[in-house]
């Protein structure tokens, strides 16, 4: 939950989670509908499929024991280099190394490395730092444990957790907080004062702008909604009909018309903007009453608001959901 989200974000659900879904048994067994409504909104949908297989993989493999070694870990569908390293130094106190968004910045800044850290050559260097870093932190545990009166959780675990917490709090991307840092005076960027030049990343691509007519369909008390097809993104989840357009010159009548058959008043209900990787996304919405129901609506289900209700959506079309019920 917390690849690509933070943790306040993250807390409802996970405590939401725990509820439905305590343990390895009823992940593995539980309904993809069930998982993506329980997941509904912090995206990046393949990440709760992914965890759905590790589940099924740990008591297949594992007998229902998690797994503590690296490599072990890695053969878990959907853990990657990172999350590996966080599982098995946070989790289980491993020598294993950690390289996120934090920790790149925090040792790019520390060692004053001037080169792209996203580069692969670069990266792989980083990488073998954070792991003599992590190694090396058992050396200094006893010194750690006697100067503490916290609980202590391992060097390794605290090295990670603190490179991490160092780099969201204190060595930020903008206005770092070099005063109060605990590593300043060993911060070679600091000392040639050039931590606004670190790190290196090269500028993001330029998003792409992306305009659609999502549809309000009513009949009879119930809503036209589609189901994304396998393969797609956001598989599984559903939406309202909608179909991208080149300008908003085009005509919402004359695009309903090419996307249901039907031909009908459109009345505006509002306007989403979201995001998806690199595109932005511009949704403009409009309610249908049609006199007759479209032809095409194989593909397509009506179904009650209630029913809507418990049925995982995008994000985008869960806030065109709560128009249609006012």
């Amino acid at each position: 939950m917390l690849q690509q989200t933070q943790v306040k974000t993250v807390i409802p659900y996970w405590e939401r989670w725990l509820r439905e879904l305590p343990d390895l048994v009823a992940l593995a067994g539980a309904h993809e509908q069930r998982l993506l409504k329980l997941w509904e909104g912090l995206g990046y949908y393949t990440r709760v499929r992914n965890l759905q297989r590790a589940a099924q993989h740990v008591l297949r493999v594992h007998a229902g024991i998690f797994p503590r070694d690296l490599a072990a870990l890695l053969k878990l569908p959907g853990v990657g280099r990172y999350t590996a390293g966080a599982i098995a130094s946070i989790a289980f106190n491993q020598p294993a190394p950690i390289l996120d968004g934090n920790v790149m910045r925090v040792l790019t800044r520390l060692f004053a490395i001037a080169e792209n850290p996203r580069e692969k050559a670069t990266n792989e260097g980083l990488w073998q730092l954070a792991g003599r870093l992590v190694e090396s932190a058992r050396l200094h545990s006893a010194l750690i444990k006697k100067r503490s009166s916290l609980i202590f959780s391992g060097p390794h675990s605290a090295l990670n957790q603190s490179l991490m917490e160092l780099g969201a709090t204190v060595c930020t991307p903008a206005n770092p907080q070099c005063p109060r840092c605990p590593v300043r005076t060993h911060c070679a960027a600091h000392r040639e004062n050039r931590i606004a030049e670190l790190p290196n990343i090269a500028p993001r691509v330029v998003a792409t702008r992306r305009k659609f007519y999502s549809f309000v369909v009513e009949h009879a008390g119930k809503l036209l909604v589609a189901q994304r097809p396998v393969g797609a993104v956001n598989a599984g989840l559903w939406e309202f009909p909608n179909l991208e357009i080149a300008s908003w010159d085009s005509s919402p009548a004359v695009c309903l018309k090419q996307l249901l058959q039907i031909t009908s008043r459109c009345q505006p209900c509002g306007e989403v903007t979201h995001s998806i990787t690199r595109y932005r996304i511009t949704q403009r919405v409009f309610r249908v009453i049609p006199k007759r129901l479209p032809h095409s609506a194989r593909k397509l289900h009506w179904r009650s608001l209630e029913e809507l209700h418990q049925l995982p959506f995008t994000a985008a079309h869960k806030r065109i959901l709560a128009w249609a019920r006012a």
